[in-house]
């Protein structure tokens, strides 16, 4: 077990490591990719501040944030499976594209279309958790607050299920992205080419979302089956789920942390989201466009300085890439 502040320290780095390569990929329209970073990274600064707050105990304070703070764990449950969607859906059109040049009026409708998928539908699984939120939320100690779901049968369709199909959908979307490249590698080098996309990024865009699916659909059938095996209650309508909807549980550390299913769902589901922006930053911050973004704030610096500035690439690491696209992907 680690000490709380550790999980305090890496939640905070995952922060910074959404934030950072944000600016570069809204200059290319690409929203699946923004609002994975928009919702990850507010997720890790959301359980940093959390995990701060309540360190060292479970007092109730910060009331409207933790009303706040939960809704959007329940949105960010939906939305990085939602964007890994919009991720592979893109892959695919772009894979199977017959033109070489969308018009503007089209791609503009795919950002609508990726806001609607990885921005609406979180928020209105937002709305409907309300429905099966049988108390206010639960304060646990090093943890903060954490969203209170009331578990009957609606809380499968409203809460546990979702990321399921959305991730099956995904899967969907990487078989038939994977059969159009096999089918028309050439002609899909020339569309990126055409859409100004370089190739390493593509790959790159396939693999993290393939690894997000892998792991997605397995930790929430986990999440599902554990649901099952602790019970649901009947639901006797919203006047019995909503009783006692004031109510604000607390659960110090020393009560949870007893090695219990519950204790390992709870730490896994925090760590599991840091995990996402190591991954993340993994195949995007070392990306070319990353460093050469590096080179021009280092050599902005430098030149305040006085320092000597940087020109030439890092070629090693170009080799890298190019070498784990041909052994991966080829």
């Amino acid at each position: 077990e680690f000490p709380n502040y550790v999980f305090s320290l890496f939640a905070f780095i995952g922060f910074l490591m959404c934030a950072v390569p944000l600016t570069w990929h809204l200059e290319a329209w690409n929203a699946g990719t923004c609002l994975y970073m928009i919702w990850t990274g507010l997720g890790y600064l959301n359980q940093f501040i959390n995990s701060v707050i309540w360190n060292k105990d479970a007092i109730i304070r910060a009331v409207v944030w933790c009303d706040v703070s939960t809704k959007f764990i329940i949105g960010a449950n939906i939305a990085i499976p939602a964007c890994s969607l919009c991720i592979m859906r893109r892959l695919y059109l772009i894979a199977s594209i017959k033109r070489l040049a969308p018009t503007k009026k089209e791609k503009l409708r795919e950002v609508y279309i990726d806001l609607a998928i990885g921005l609406g539908i979180p928020v209105a699984f937002m709305a409907l958790h309300y429905i099966v939120q049988g108390h206010r939320f639960d304060i646990f100690g090093q943890l903060g607050c954490f969203p209170s779901t009331y578990n009957t049968p609606l809380a499968l369709v409203f809460v546990r299920i979702p990321p399921i199909v959305i991730g099956l959908i995904s899967m969907v979307y990487a078989f038939f992205t994977l059969k159009s490249f096999r089918k028309t590698e050439a002609h899909l080098k020339e569309v990126l080419m055409q859409m100004n996309i370089p190739s390493t990024r593509y790959f790159r865009l396939m693999t993290l979302a393939c690894i997000e699916i892998l792991a997605t659909v397995p930790l929430a059938t986990w999440v599902l089956v554990m649901n099952v095996h602790f019970g649901f209650y009947p639901w006797l309508g919203w006047a019995d789920t909503h009783a006692w909807f004031s109510h604000i549980g607390q659960y110090p550390a020393i009560l949870w942390r007893d090695g219990s299913l519950s204790e390992h769902a709870l730490e896994v589901s925090r760590w599991f989201n840091v995990m996402c922006a190591f991954i993340f930053f993994a195949f995007f911050g070392f990306a070319v466009e990353a460093r050469k973004h590096y080179r021009a704030g280092y050599n902005w610096c430098a030149r305040l300085l006085g320092l000597p500035t940087l020109v030439e690439p890092l070629s090693s690491l170009d080799r890298l890439e190019a070498r784990i696209k041909r052994y991966v992907f080829l």
